[in-house]
């Protein structure tokens, strides 16, 4: 007799395994947006008529798809968590954009112009590239095939990706997760670029975005100027470990009326010409106009392919690694950063991400919570089958399938209220960001 086949145990989730969606679905989407936004610069005629088509055939393909959503009660439960990152992530942003413009205004124009930019062997090796390489590759390194706000836009299509079962739910999970570590990485860079203010690679930077005053501001005045360039200057105030030198007559700061936020004129150095609003200031603030250790650009880059890998794997998440490497040269070889720049965004939106995997992950959390209540009563369940306390064995066991439970679910009423508003909201606040942050 033919021996009975053994029953196969259910796969657990691993990202990029099971998916409603025709595999691959997911990346072809992905793909087509990046392409059809690319024509732009190809073809403007048919950008025009073919994006509109694909936003509306996938805000349909959305909206079809949520009333048919069966893990709206974990979403729910994960909606506090995920409005807690949102603002963490923009208090991040903000004390960013502050340190971003203290950077850039402190030691004034005249240093901005005369700051020779860092030696960077990147920006030779490119350079040394393009004289060997056939043109039509120069050509294809040179194209601006994706920038920040595909990245952005990539990682919004995973977390709606849910709703079809491309990735594990809930996707305000996997969205918190990816706000989380962006604010973290963000404080970390502020920190960063502020403890060594360096040169900008490109030198007509703050003159032509910025305007503010060619001396520097009387810390850098005092502290700095009259030990920037003598040796033996240096070696003096090396041994005494004290400010001695004389400060040079400097016209006086503008000083707006700004009321209760007074205490940003020292850090944000206003001038009259820039208007009397300081959310102008950090507005205009964007990129900065020194060196920012690290890439800002290059980590969003990083955070979204991580999320990609983790999640959903396939061959698209292949295709974006190789994307973030296409735009940390391309970083490099516009000058828009130096390479250890880039380099250290890389590492460090890899290691970031791998640290917060508390926040979502494609690891089976029923199961661990089951493993985790297992060890937690083992002991009491081997004596109690020592002692033949059938009951008791009973209702430990019952303690551990119990862990492993969801929550008990909220009503329908609820569930498609937030539904409704957490899709509405989310694509508002994409519109909104992508509106604010058009420069980076």
């Amino acid at each position: 007799m033919p021996k009975p086949k053994r029953p196969v145990p259910p796969r657990r989730w691993m990202g990029g395994r099971r998916r409603s969606l025709p595999v691959g679905g997911l990346g072809l989407a992905a793909a087509a947006y990046v392409g059809v936004d690319y024509l732009r610069r190809l073809s403007p005629e048919w950008h025009a008529r073919l994006q509109p088509a694909l936003w509306a055939a996938l805000a349909l393909a959305t909206a079809v798809r949520a009333p048919f959503y069966r893990r709206w009660d974990a979403e729910l439960r994960a909606a506090p968590r995920f409005l807690a990152a949102l603002v963490f992530m923009l208090a991040a942003l903000l004390c960013e954009a502050i340190s971003v413009r203290f950077v850039s205004a402190v030691l004034g124009l005249q240093w901005h112009r005369s700051t020779a930019p860092l030696p960077d062997t990147g920006q030779w090796v490119l350079l040394a590239l393009n004289e060997m390489l056939p043109q039509s590759v120069v050509d294809l390194l040179r194209a601006h095939i994706i920038t920040l706000h595909h990245y952005l836009m990539l990682f919004i299509m995973l977390g709606f990706s849910a709703l079809f079962g491309c990735i594990k739910s809930p996707g305000l999970g996997i969205a918190s997760r990816y706000m989380f570590t962006m604010a973290i990485g963000r404080l970390l860079r502020a920190v960063t670029f502020l403890g060594t203010i360096l040169p900008s690679a490109r030198p007509w930077c703050a003159e032509a975005r910025y305007q503010i005053p060619d001396h520097p501001h009387p810390w850098a005045q005092k502290y700095y100027v009259p030990y920037a360039s003598d040796p033996d200057v240096i070696r003096k105030v090396i041994r005494e470990d004290m400010p001695y030198a004389a400060v040079q007559d400097y016209p006086g700061e503008y000083i707006p009326e700004w009321g209760q936020m007074s205490f940003l004129i020292d850090i944000l150095r206003p001038s009259a010409e820039e208007g009397p609003s300081w959310y102008h200031l950090l507005k205009k603030s964007s990129g900065g106009c020194s060196d920012l250790m690290y890439s800002g650009h290059m980590f969003v880059a990083v955070l979204t392919a991580m999320a990609w890998t983790e999640a959903y794997g396939g061959w698209f998440s292949v295709v974006i690694w190789f994307l973030v490497l296409h735009s940390a040269q391309r970083e490099i070889r516009e000058r828009h950063h130096y390479s250890v720049d880039c380099i250290v965004a890389i590492y460090v939106g890899i290691l970031l991400w791998r640290m917060t995997g508390f926040l979502w992950s494609t690891n089976e959390t029923n199961r661990a919570r089951k493993l985790a209540k297992f060890d937690e009563v083992q002991k009491k369940l081997f004596r109690a089958a020592k002692d033949s306390d059938i009951i008791e064995v009973r209702s430990l066991l019952n303690e551990v399938e119990v862990a492993g439970q969801e929550k008990k679910g909220f009503s329908q009423c609820i569930i498609f209220t937030f539904a409704a508003a957490i899709i509405v909201f989310t694509l508002l606040f994409v519109l909104l960001a992508f509106s604010l942050t058009n420069d980076g």
